[in-house]
């Protein structure tokens, strides 16, 4: 947990102040009960009215202080454990973007959740304990003795017994707490799993008709969930009964061996007012760092949570240095030469020694089975994953050199499975281009398709979609996906299998609109409609990740024996002729 509080560097002045408030307000509150055993044992028990109201009127004074400071420590402790908060979600965000889609699988996207959340809160609230209970712990702790032993060192020892007692209770809670919380935090990615997958998967689950068994998932991991933090719960609820069985049992010594000396003339009443309301604010300094203590277990848990995303290095980093690559004077020509790619963990390549090449003004088409390879070459043209071996150039440049964010920009995507985020119609076309003026958001949108639609919508261009465009049906939303590619203007447009929701009359006009637009750009198609690939100028036949032929329509009849089983499978001899 050490290692986070590197965040905390903006606020080292802050803390400093808060450090100084709460010593301020331990003197106080460490000052008060010798005040008050001067009011008994000066004022009091001498009459002195003259005494009782001076020290009276500094007791208010030393108590408004401490209040004051109390008030001010506890407004900027917690202005700096939520800016530390804030700063820790913002770098945890910021470094996770950077991830490859090796480093969400191998981490899950439900348990990145976790801890940007519940970590980080767990972290943020610990932190505001240490301000305000760290420091003053061992002050009341420290201060607390001196002034007890000023009062009377034999009564002291009755102190003796039971701090032992709490430091046994708190080394058991910490070693039997620990284990515990690790094992909070997996059960609760666990939880948000399974709950995430009900949530974005329901349509399929109702259409299978499994909400029972649906139920019995979330139902499982809740109550593992719960048990481990009933455990949790029965570990801490021992504690207190513990700390105040100990605290009120020496009160009793206290006031009983106090008692004794004060008949034998030793001590004074004041005094041991005073040496029991300091041996009070001993065993509660004591009780502040058992709390902070069972806290401290789960928060280091989520620390290291944290941390671990933190440490984790990105398989695939920019370069340091971009040096100046030798561009091939083609804008959008891309190149792969003997490419090999494995999933991380997969049994056999995904692709293997891949070669091919397409330029501005073409239109390449990919087909093949499924599982053929066909989305994984343009998760690695977009830099998703690097090859395992060969080399990708776009522009004559290798993609390794390029740094993520310009290789991206010549790039319009549109993905098999069409994404689109809360908001207006306007702002999922404007995610292409972030300044793209209403003019081209509505050219974008008439290229694509997709203004009659939005024109029957409320608020046409400003009406809201919902997360994951779940009010728009498959067809729309494909279409606003492709909008959202068109209005980027790229110099390389990848369709992934972007016109499988679409009507035949609707494909046919889309693909009309997109020859003229995509004329001088390099265009890539992945689909299953031999009608869509027939027309292109090179289609590409994959088969178990290899390249099983290359050629136009006609060409690949003759030669490829993979292209004229998947041809005959969707046409009748009238149509290939």
């Amino acid at each position: 947990m050490i290692k986070l509080f590197r965040f905390l560097k903006p606020y080292s002045l802050t803390i400093a102040v808060i450090l100084l408030l709460v010593f301020f307000q331990s003197l106080a509150e460490l000052f008060l009960p010798t005040l008050m055993a001067d009011i008994v044992d000066e004022g009091i028990v001498l009459g002195n009215i003259e005494l009782i109201l001076r020290t009276g009127g500094i007791m208010l004074l030393v108590a408004l202080g401490g209040v004051i400071c109390t008030i001010l420590g506890s407004y900027f402790a917690s202005r700096t454990a939520m800016s530390f908060g804030k700063i820790l979600r913002s770098k945890v965000f910021t470094h996770v973007q950077a991830f490859t889609l090796h480093e969400f699988d191998q981490i899950g996207t439900a348990s990145l959740i976790t801890r940007t959340t519940n970590d980080i809160n767990q972290v943020q609230m610990v932190l505001l304990m240490i301000l305000r209970m760290m420091v003053h712990a061992p002050l009341m702790f420290v201060g607390g003795v001196i002034m007890a032993l000023s009062r009377d060192v034999q009564l002291s020892k009755s102190i003796v017994v039971v701090i032992p007692l709490i430091a046994l209770t708190i080394t058991i809670i910490m070693v039997r707490a620990i284990p515990l919380f690790k094992a909070m935090q997996l059960k609760l990615d666990r939880l948000n799993l399974v709950l995430r997958e009900n949530l974005t998967g329901i349509r399929v689950i109702r259409a299978f008709n499994q909400i029972a068994q649906e139920k019995k998932r979330l139902s499982e991991a809740n109550q593992d969930l719960t048990e481990t933090t009933i455990r949790v719960n029965k570990l801490i609820a021992v504690t207190m009964p513990v700390l105040m069985l100990s605290l009120n049992f020496t009160a009793i010594a206290v006031v009983w061996f106090g008692s004794a000396r004060i008949d034998s003339g030793n001590l004074q009443v004041g005094d041991l007012m005073a040496f029991l309301q300091y041996v009070m604010l001993i065993l509660f300094s004591l009780v502040m760092v058992t709390i902070m203590l069972v806290m401290i277990p789960r928060a280091s848990v989520s620390a290291e949570r944290i941390n671990q995303v933190l440490d984790t290095v990105p398989s695939i980093k920019d370069p340091a240095a971009v040096k100046a690559g030798k561009e091939s004077g083609r804008k959008g020509y891309v190149e792969f030469a003997n490419v090999t790619f494995s999933y991380p963990g997969a049994e056999k390549p995904a692709l293997k020694n891949l070669s091919f090449s397409a330029g501005p003004g073409e239109v390449t088409a990919l087909i093949g089975s499924t599982g053929s390879g066909k989305s994984t070459i343009f998760k690695l043209l977009l830099r998703f994953y690097d090859p395992d071996s060969g080399n990708i150039a776009v522009n004559g440049i290798d993609i390794g050199k390029l740094p993520q964010k310009d290789l991206r920009a010549w790039i319009g995507f549109v993905p098999q499975n069409t994404l689109l985020f809360s908001g207006t119609v306007t702002e999922n076309i404007r995610f292409g281009k972030q300044d793209a003026t209403s003019e081209e958001i509505y050219h974008a949108a008439t290229l694509a398709q997709a203004v009659d639609f939005i024109e029957e919508l409320p608020g046409r261009f400003e009406a809201i979609i919902d997360q994951g465009g779940a009010n728009l049906s498959g067809g729309q939303k494909q279409r606003l996906a492709i909008a959202r590619a068109l209005v980027r203007k790229p110099e390389i447009y990848i369709f992934d299998d972007s016109f499988s929701s679409l009507d035949f009359k609707t494909d046919a006009r889309l693909r009309s609109a997109l020859d003229q637009e995509t004329a001088n750009a390099t265009v890539f198609i992945i689909t299953q409609r031999v009608s869509t690939v027939s027309s292109a100028d090179r289609i590409i036949v994959l088969d178990d990740g290899c390249l099983s032929g290359i050629g136009n329509h006609q060409e690949l009849l003759d030669t490829s024996a993979v292209y004229r089983e998947i041809v005959y499978s969707q046409l009748s001899e009238e149509e290939i002729v």
